[in-house]
Parts: structure tokens; C-alpha cells; sequence
């Protein structure tokens, strides 16, 4: 029974019942609460909003058990059938994001999420890979995401998938795979360190560890987080006082944003400031000179709606107190957004956080590397 599954090509029309099984699938309950945005974040394909000259290059696979191997599973999700929307895992009914990843591009999609019949492919989704080339350096491919139904591991699923996108991968010119985030489109900086059958199977699959990363916590209940309502008046009359003005971006300042984190940050963090303007669940906030110069820029959503970043502050602007005020006014968007604590991810300065928010070191990640 084992060796009954297949694998096949990733298309729109299975995006729901892969969002259906990563709702399960993902073992942390803060990835598993977002794992809608997470497979869209992951399946986008732009990337030439003014940060990269042409479109990432994207790859993914997904396990399929028949559906009549184990009549056990009936009703599970399947690749482009009504049930994939209904995982109980998941919410009752389709949010923005549910409905965003049915519409990457197929209304069959759209249809398996609204509950109306679609055509079914006759598998169950047992596991699900994505993959994509950096835009840095195109000899890398990352393997953006594996998942596989608790009940599936162990029965050579993972293996056969990382096979087929490590092959993919190589096609589109990769020498080297990572499991590692594809900034500025990825979920996480490498596998969580709680993720124990996930890094088993890298090491067996003959991935090195590469280097760790981390993310931060914040409460943000805490007063210490600054983010409850009028917390920031005070230092922003200071900088008032100063010239300086403190507003949220728009789509208009998406130009200017973009060439000064190009000139100071570089192209990832370029992208994902592009991508938390205008962006459901998602914001920015600015700080401008008299003359309407940027001196820096907060941002919170581009990634996951929970979290922080990317941030940064004009060299010559640092030490007034800007970074940790546009900061708090990120934090204080998210917690009118309903969310209790936020991820500041892959961070670098871990004091500053630490004392401008009561930020903590909490997931900590371990990334991977495997030449082809």
C-alpha cells in the first residue's frame, strides 16, 4: 500500500487542497493558522515591480495516494475537488487570503473553495514541495517548502518529492539547493528547530547545515511593546518638532521607497517593501525630511501577516529615535489587526528589538545546503 502514490507537476487548480494539507501538515500552530498565505506568498510569481528586471522562476510537486487506497481517508483533500477547502483543520469559511490562493489563476480553484464541484484528479494530496531560483545568484535553488500528511511520513513521500524538485531545480540551472528563505518570497529562514522529522530527513537527503537564524517575539499586550493605541503621540510631536513627518506609505511613495532601500539595503529587502504596500493585512509606515527625503521606513506583512520587517533607517538619521517609532507603528497595526504577539523575522540586531520592544529570541531556525 505504501508504494502507492505518484507524483505530480504542482498547478493552480491543486493550491486549495495544498493549503488544505498544510493546514495539517505544518506542525506549529502558527504556521498551520496561516497556511494559506504562506503556499500563495510561495506560489507568486512577480517580480518586476521596479526591484528585479524579470519574473521569478518557480517549481512544485505534489504527492497523490489514490483515492481509493485507504477508504479511511474519504473526504480528505483532493488535487482540484470540492472537499479541498474544508479541511477541519482550517476555518469555516474562506478568508482573503483562502481566496487569493484560489485565485492564482483558475477558477477551478476558486470553485474548490467556494464548495462547488470541480473536476477531480482522482489522488488525495499526501505531500506537497515548492521550490525556486534566487534572484541573487540563479546557480541556487531553494526548496521553499515540504510538507507531508502526518499520516504519510516515513513512507518515502519527502524523498521522492525533494527528488523531482531538486531535478527541476537543476533544470532551470541550479547548482547548488538550499533550504533556506528565498527573500523576499518565503515563510521561514530555514527549518524551525522544533520541525525534529524535518531535520532528520534533510540530513538523510544529504543536505549540510549551513548557518542558523532566528526570529524575535513580541507581546504585543505588553506595554513594553509600544504598540497599544497613542503610544507613539509623544515621540512623534519630538520629530515633528524636528521637521520631520511620520505617515503611512502609499502606492505612490512605492518608487521612491524602492530606490532608497536599493541604495542602502539591497534587492530583497527592496521586494518586500514593494510587496507590504497596498497589500491586504500588510503595511508601511515612512518618515520623511522637510523635503520629502526618506530617512526610513518600517514594514509588517510582506512575508506572513504576523510578522515584523523588514525596517530600516538612512545612515545619517540613525540614533533619532525613528527606526523604534515606525516600528511601534507597525506593531500597533497589527494588534488593531487582532494579533496578540508577532515574529520579527530573520533578524540581525537583536539588541536594539530587545530594548525598543521587550523583543525576545524564541523560533530559531537551521538552514541547509546540497550541492546538486
Amino acid at each position: 500500500m505504501d508504494s502507492e502514490f505518484w507524483i505530480s507537476e504542482l498547478t493552480d487548480d491543486d493550491v486549495p487542497a495544498v493549503v488544505a494539507l498544510c493546514r495539517t501538515a505544518l506542525d506549529l500552530p502558527e504556521d498551520a493558522a496561516e497556511a494559506a498565505e504562506i503556499v500563495l506568498r510561495l506560489r507568486e510569481t512577480t517580480g518586476t515591480e521596479g526591484w528585479s528586471p524579470t519574473p521569478r522562476r518557480i517549481t512544485g510537486f505534489i504527492a497523490l495516494r489514490s483515492a481509493d487506497a485507504d477508504p479511511a481517508f474519504a473526504g480528505s483533500a483532493f488535487a482540484g475537488s470540492a472537499s479541498a477547502g474544508s479541511a477541519s483543520a482550517g476555518p469555516a469559511s474562506a478568508g482573503p487570503a483562502d481566496a487569493a490562493a484560489a485565485g492564482v489563476g483558475s477558477a477551478a480553484a476558486g470553485a474548490a473553495l467556494s464548495g462547488e464541484p470541480v473536476s477531480v484528479t482522482g489522488g488525495r494530496v499526501i505531500g506537497v514541495v515548492l521550490g525556486s531560483v534566487s534572484h541573487r545568484d540563479r546557480s541556487i535553488g531553494h526548496v521553499d517548502l515540504i510538507a507531508v500528511d502526518p499520516q504519510e511520513r516515513r513512507r518515502g513521500v519527502a524523498r521522492a518529492l525533494v527528488s523531482r524538485v531538486e531535478g527541476a531545480l537543476a533544470g532551470l540551472g541550479a547548482g547548488d539547493v538550499v533550504i533556506a528563505g528565498n527573500a523576499p518570497y518565503y515563510a521561514w529562514p530555514g527549518i524551525d528547530v522544533r520541525y525534529t522529522p524535518a531535520i532528520c530527513a534533510a540530513m538523510a537527503f544529504g543536505f549540510e547545515q549551513d548557518q542558523p537564524a532566528w526570529n524575535m517575539t513580541v507581546d504585543l499586550t505588553a506595554e513594553a511593546s509600544g504598540a497599544a493605541p497613542g503610544a507613539t503621540a509623544d515621540d512623534e510631536a519630538r520629530l515633528a518638532g524636528e521637521g520631520i513627518t511620520i505617515r503611512r506609505a502609499g502606492a505612490e511613495d512605492v518608487p521612491a521607497l524602492v530606490r532608497f532601500t536599493l541604495a542602502n539595503f539591497g534587492e530583497g529587502w527592496a521586494g518586500e517593501i514593494t510587496h507590504s504596500v497596498g497589500r491586504d493585512q500588510a503595511g508601511c509606515h515612512l518618515a520623511l525630511a522637510k523635503d520629502g527625503t526618506i530617512l526610513g521606513f518600517a514594514a509588517y506583512g510582506s512575508s506572513r501577516p504576523s510578522w515584523f520587517g523588514p525596517m530600516g533607517t538612512a545612515p545619517a538619521a540613525r540614533g533619532s529615535g525613528i527606526g523604534a517609532l515606525l516600528l511601534r507603528r507597525c506593531l500597533a497595526d497589527q494588534r488593531a489587526a487582532g494579533h496578540n504577539q508577532v515574529q520579527i523575522g530573520w533578524v540581525g540586531p537583536l539588541p536594539f528589538y530587545a530594548k525598543a520592544v521587550a523583543a525576545r529570541v524564541e523560533r530559531v531556525f537551521l538552514l541547509y545546503r546540497k550541492q546538486l
